[in-house]
């Protein structure tokens, strides 16, 4: 079936807007709260997505230019994500949100108009118009997740994880590859309740092995938000067991995941 890269769009432009909800009323101070990601504050989860939202624009429109500016910025170390936040930490909040709403502004008009299979460089293996859409609204949840943890903000999950909830099982392989670990031969089957209620699911029906719980606790754990043991998520089998150990739904180096409670160190 045809990807609607405007209904795609459309979504993102309304997860966008949830964030931009809480973000609008915060003060200065606020800005500067830890998140759960390590050293990260909620000035740099902002920054973060506007950064990344900028060098996707460029992607999609000087594809040479963006494949040598990452692979400059790569080649200093696999760190670059936390580089680039400290070197933005001298943008105050509202400078911050403002710069996040040009990004994802000119993200928006630019994607919109592509076919969504346009295959585009990026930091891990290429992937298409419609693709990076759907990557950019996973972060920006992912990324509003640690925001709303950070103020205390509890937010209802939408029918907009469908998509997180794809790429999560679309990832199953990247996962295990970007550790250096051998690629699963057997399929996984993933069942989640959706939050209106309706059951989405991945995978053949017959699979040994399974997933099954909430689109919102499995999008928490592929997107590295909560631990595993954390959630309500039942696994049955060896290969979705190792699996929701190393999920990881987005781009880059091996993500460190979030320790469970107890594992933190006082």
């Amino acid at each position: 079936m045809a990807v609607d890269m405007g209904a795609l769009t459309a979504d993102l432009a309304a997860e966008s807007a949830e964030l931009y909800e809480v973000l609008s009323v915060l003060a200065e101070p606020q800005w500067g709260l830890d998140t759960p990601a390590q050293g990260w504050t909620v000035r740099d989860q902002v920054t973060h997505l506007a950064y990344f939202d900028r060098t996707a624009v460029q992607a999609a429109t000087d594809p040479a230019g963006f494949r040598a500016e990452a692979d400059a910025v790569m080649a200093a170390g696999m760190d670059f994500p936390d580089r680039i936040a400290a070197e933005h930490r001298g943008l105050s909040g509202a400078e911050a949100f403002a710069w996040l709403q040009r990004a994802r502004r000119d993200y928006l008009d630019t994607f919109a108009a592509l076919d969504a299979g346009t295959q585009l460089p990026w930091y891990g293996p290429p992937m298409s118009a419609a693709s990076s859409v759907t990557a950019r609204l996973m972060e920006t949840w992912a990324h509003g997740q640690d925001v709303a943890d950070a103020l205390g903000v509890v937010r209802r999950p939408t029918g907009r994880l469908r998509h997180v909830a794809h790429l999560g099982v679309r990832t199953l392989g990247w996962s295990f590859r970007v550790r250096g670990l051998p690629e699963p031969d057997a399929p996984v089957r993933v069942e989640l309740a959706g939050p209106d209620g309706d059951l989405w699911t991945w995978g053949p029906l017959d699979a040994a092995d399974r997933v099954r719980g909430t689109a919102e606790e499995f999008c928490l754990v592929v997107t590295q938000r909560r631990h595993r043991r954390q959630t309500g998520l039942t696994v049955v089998g060896a290969v979705a067991d190792a699996w929701l150990d190393v999920a990881q739904a987005y781009a880059g180096a091996p993500g460190p995941g979030r320790p469970f409670p107890e594992e933190v160190p006082a």
